[in-house]
């Protein structure tokens, strides 16, 4: 073969070898070198979150309150009827367990039969001691009349006998006067121990009927129609059979009104500074899939707490679904998605392909030509998958996913606008960005 063709041959082969690496550098064969457009459009901040349905305005079901009237201060429920069940008004709901305070109502019925005993007793004694102040009356008055029959009777007898009349007379009428005065002292008395003695029975009287009506409130009944829904302790669990009930909340379900219902979530600390009143929320369920609807957060936690199972601080958020749906239920689990950001026409690039140096530099690796460029970035805001761009690159730009072999070392390409500012700058137009 002569030297001519050898070269030919020779040429060929690196054109083809230079060909099949550059077509595999294009075509991203080589998992480090996987290219995206930069996308220009509008970019949206999400917050997705799961939640539950509630009713915005509810009926709630009461145990018997006034319990606590009575140094009862908790009570078990015994039995109640099955969540979901729809009721009308005055329909059994739940069975409270009445030992505790069926113990105190006999007590309370010994101590009603002992005041009404004392009253009669009271009465009875009263109505004998005034009958023989009556008749010690009666009897002094006949004694007056007699000595001044006496006296009547000796006027024509010596002059000490009708002094000893006279005398007689006297007594008798002082004594009389003083067992009126004695009378009247006795009578005012007795009013004042029956007075006593009835406050004390109706005292108890009262008492007892207020425990009468506690006791048939044990039995509780539906105060509208409705749909039963069990109230939730604090942990976040329904009540049920066996549950006890502290009586500064004694609600055992709700009727929820269906009409309006709103979706309660939480937000992590993290993200809640996004999140305001008014905001467009996408919500689904997980019970329909296919079923889309939309709501407005009507309101933000200012303080936030600490969730079972959960290591973060979230706040509580309430979402207010629009329209009216007859299939929304209490309690069933929804899917949130709070639209915090809306921003039209602006650059975004996929957050994997972001890298940040240690003195703060956020940059990216662009194709250029047939070479890899290490360009610096501006970034905006972010979301779950993408981040806006405001200033390093462009629409046309072609940008690598993840880090080219060999360009670790490579010299960040900066941006000459920034002229060493670049963490006032990013503040400024993120803030800029925000703002619009």
């Amino acid at each position: 073969m002569s030297r001519k063709n050898l070269l030919l041959i020779a040429g060929a082969l690196i054109v083809l070898l230079a060909g099949y690496f550059l077509f595999r550098r294009d075509t991203g064969l080589d998992a480090a070198v996987i290219l995206t457009d930069v996308k220009q459009g509008q970019f949206r901040v999400e917050i997705e979150t799961t939640g539950e349905l509630e009713a915005k305005n509810s009926v709630k079901i009461l145990g018997p309150h006034q319990l606590r009237n009575f140094q009862i201060w908790e009570v078990t429920i015994q039995n109640i009827i099955s969540e979901g069940t729809v009721v009308k008004k005055g329909d059994w709901v739940a069975t409270l367990d009445r030992s505790d305070f069926q113990t105190k109502f006999a007590a309370k019925q010994i101590e009603l039969d002992k005041a009404s005993s004392k009253f009669n007793q009271t009465q009875l004694d009263t109505t004998l001691q005034l009958r023989q102040s009556r008749d010690e009356l009666i009897n002094l008055k006949y004694a007056v009349e007699e000595t001044g029959i006496v006296l009547e009777q000796s006027k024509f007898e010596p002059p000490a006998t009708i002094k000893q009349a006279e005398i007689n007379m006297d007594k008798a009428k002082r004594a009389y006067e003083q067992a009126l005065e004695n009378y009247k002292i006795k009578k005012n008395q007795n009013i004042e121990k029956m007075r006593e003695v009835n406050a004390e029975l109706r005292k108890v009287q009262s008492e007892y009927d207020g425990m009468t009506k506690v006791l048939e409130a044990f039995n509780i009944m539906a105060p509208e129609d409705g749909m039963v829904i069990y109230h939730k302790h604090w942990d976040g669990k329904p009540i049920k059979a066996g549950s006890r009930i502290q009586m500064w909340d004694p609600t055992v379900a709700t009727l929820p009104d269906l009409t309006i219902m709103m979706s309660k979530t939480y937000v992590n600390e993290v993200d809640v500074r996004k999140v305001q009143k008014g905001q467009t929320v996408d919500v689904g369920l997980d019970a329909y899939p296919d079923k889309k609807l939309s709501g407005q957060v009507t309101s933000v936690a200012n303080v936030g707490e600490q969730r079972p199972n959960s290591d973060a601080k979230v706040f509580e958020v309430m979402v207010e679904i629009k329209g009216t749906d007859a299939t929304l239920r209490p309690s069933m689990t929804t899917s949130n998605k709070i639209i915090a950001t809306v921003v039209d026409s602006v650059l975004f690039v996929p957050l994997e392909s972001l890298h940040t140096q240690s003195d703060s530099i956020t940059y990216v690796f662009k194709r250029s030509g047939l070479n890899t460029v290490k360009q610096e970035v501006i970034v905006g805001q972010t979301n779950a998958n993408d981040a806006v761009i405001l200033g390093g690159l462009s629409a046309s730009d072609k940008i690598y996913l993840s880090i080219p072999a060999g360009m670790n070392n490579a010299k960040i390409d900066l941006l000459p606008e920034l002229n060493g500012k670049r963490g006032k700058q990013k503040e400024d137009s993120a803030g800029k960005l925000a703002t619009n």
